[in-house]
């Protein structure tokens, strides 16, 4: 993480005196502090301070410890965690602690991380146009932006005067410019600054912003039963918790490249390696729909995938959030994607266990809730610093695997005590191929009674009405199915036999979205709302029409039926077609009502 002349002068040094696993104790420690990063052994393993008693300092290594020996000295840098902030970040994989992986290959000579490897997380030989937005004699805060460099086709980076500074331009250069050349000069009561575009901040202490907004813009995904019924709010939080091949990944996935986010950072932490392969590769594929170009261009991946160090794995979350806050910090919207915060918390209970302190429940340590937290409340809508009064977002979606499916685990239920929504997973609506598998019964989203203010504004009042009206005929869809378990189908009514029909619709042309077709993976809201519009339009007709004498079993086969199932196929620049679907509801409903001249087609009932 750091440059070997940034700690040949640290005096505190001590020695090894026990190794467990990836804790390492440490003895003539006196003078450092907590989270302060060590090189540990003749090999130099980073690691960090994690617990201090007198001068015996507890370390959690982030690297294999096999073949350290007590005895082998210990180095302080005196300074904790910390990232490179800079050009360069977009398009690179990393891993738990910010190292570049394709750099650690080229080192190692291997496919495998060498232990003791120490690269650079940013380029320090690339050169970057650099170009000032500011003059000599401005004043300047911090959170101001003092110059662009243009980092990917898609992202323009924006450096920032650094957190604790301000004062007068002194000087500022334009040009090609490393990382490590001095871009400006700042003076500040007599004293000259240098700034770079490189910065460095510790991981787990946020960053500051000047105000917090109120979570009440959407953040729109294209994803019907997300959008619909369970939205995040651009800033929220999200927990995605579900079994093994209930669609977690892909999801997160889908999320990734429609959710409404300039900027994407993907954390795979613990997962399988062949995942994380998985994602690596598909994601340079990947096309960027807002764009056109590669999705690669505005997204960077860190990977600590569960054969890597367990240690690391417990700083891959920070890393993350940290490099989303600095892109925020920008005035951009970030969308993080952690997938598992299970890993993690696993992670958290291996390294307590080694430290012998007092176990929660199943194992896990007692301020498992209090990290998580400290976790999803970096996320937010906030106004950055800065004299221009930028806004920037980081919405945090966070998957989580409890073991055997069971949500009664203290993982996802500290995870919903801090998080705004859950996406539950249904392990059966997977089995069933219905994707995505989120239940609509267990599900819920504390941003929804925001966002229907946002939505009603854009569709004429008519939004929350029609949300409302489908909900309960899911729900009441759950009743009568119990009903029909029991004594059969027949003893339901003819307008129950409706709501059946209208549910089914409701659920298989409407919640089912197959993110591999190339139109249905995607759905706009002004289709979304045409769509429900749509259906819930029929099911008053068809309750009007049953009513008045229409006979069931052909009221249930119009050929309009097959029609409405096909919306969802029909390409954005298309979907005014699915408006003149009411008057094809009208017209084949009149055909079946006896008294077709006094029958509107229920459109009374739908707003």
């Amino acid at each position: 993480m750091a440059n070997e002349e940034k700690f040949q002068d640290v005096k505190i040094q001590g020695v090894i005196e026990r190794i467990s696993g990836p804790l390492v104790v440490a003895k003539g420690m006196l003078g450092a502090s907590m989270y302060d990063v060590v090189h540990i052994g003749e090999i130099g393993l980073i690691g960090e301070i994690v617990e201090l008693k007198e001068d015996t300092a507890s370390i959690q290594a982030y690297e294999e410890t096999s073949g350290l020996k007590p005895g082998e000295p210990v180095i302080c840098l005196g300074e904790p965690l910390s990232v490179e902030l800079g050009p360069g970040i977009i398009e690179q994989f990393y891993d738990g602690i910010q190292r570049p992986l394709e750099l650690i290959e080229k080192a190692a000579k291997s496919h495998f991380i060498s232990r003791g490897i120490n690269v650079p997380a940013i380029d320090r030989g690339k050169k970057w146009k650099f170009t000032p937005k500011v003059k000599a004699g401005d004043l300047v805060e911090e959170g101001d932006v003092l110059g662009v460099v243009q980092e990917t086709v898609i992202v323009e980076h924006r450096i920032m005067v650094p957190h604790g500074l301000r004062g007068t331009v002194k000087s500022i250069r334009a040009g090609d410019l490393t990382v490590e050349e001095t871009a400006a000069v700042i003076e500040y009561k007599g004293v000259q600054h240098e700034v770079k575009m490189l910065q460095r901040w510790p991981v787990r202490t946020p960053r500051p912003v000047t105000r917090r907004l109120p979570p009440n813009v959407p953040m729109s995904t294209g994803q019907r039963v997300v959008d619909a019924f369970f939205p995040i709010a651009l800033g929220g939080t999200a927990c995605v918790p579900g079994p093994f091949g209930s669609g977690k990944t892909v999801i997160q996935h889908q999320f990734a490249k429609w959710a409404q986010a300039q900027i994407v950072v993907y954390v795979g932490c613990g997962e399988r390696g062949n995942e994380m392969t998985d994602v690596l590769l598909e994601f340079p594929e990947l096309e960027d729909p807002q764009s056109g170009h590669p999705l690669m261009k505005r997204t960077t991946l860190i990977a600590n995938t569960s054969n890597m160090p367990v240690a690391a794995r417990e700083a891959s979350i920070y890393t993350a959030i940290t490099l989303a806050e600095y892109y925020r910090d920008m005035g951009y919207s970030v969308a993080l994607m952690a997938d598992s915060t299970s890993r993690w918390a696993e992670a958290l209970r291996e390294m307590s266990g080694r430290l012998e302190e007092m176990p929660g429940e199943e194992g896990y340590p007692a301020y498992l809730g209090t990290r998580l937290a400290s976790f999803y409340e970096r996320a937010g809508r906030c106004i950055v610093k800065g004299k221009d009064g930028k806004e920037g977002s980081i919405s945090v979606i966070g998957a989580v695997s409890p073991p055997g499916g069971d949500l009664s685990e203290p993982v996802t239920q500290n995870t919903l005590r801090v998080t705004k929504v859950f996406w539950g997973l249904d392990a059966n609506l997977a089995y069933q191929r219905h994707f995505p598998a989120i239940n609509w019964l267990s599900s819920y989203s504390l941003y929804t009674e925001t966002l229907d203010e946002y939505w009603n504004g854009r569709f004429d009042d008519e939004w929350s009405g029609l949300r409302i009206q489908a909900m309960s005929l899911l729900e009441e869809e759950d009743q009568l199915r119990e009903v029909v378990r029991l004594v059969g189908i027949d003893a339901l009514s003819k307008e129950e036999r409706m709501v059946l029909e209208t549910a089914k619709s409701l659920r298989e042309d409407f919640l089912h979205q197959n993110a591999f077709h190339e139109v249905d993976t995607y759905a706009s809201m002004d289709k979304q709302f045409r769509m429900l519009k749509t259906i819930i339009r029929f099911h008053h007709a068809g309750m009007d029409a049953l009513k008045k004498g229409a006979p069931m079993n052909e009221l249930f086969n119009l050929p309009v039926r097959e029609q409405i199932a096909r919306m969802r196929y029909l390409e954005e620049k298309h979907i005014d077609r699915i408006d003149k679907l009411e008057d094809t509801i009208k017209e084949e409903i009149n055909r079946l009502v006896p008294d077709a001249a006094a029958f509107k087609g229920g459109e009374q009932n739908v707003a």
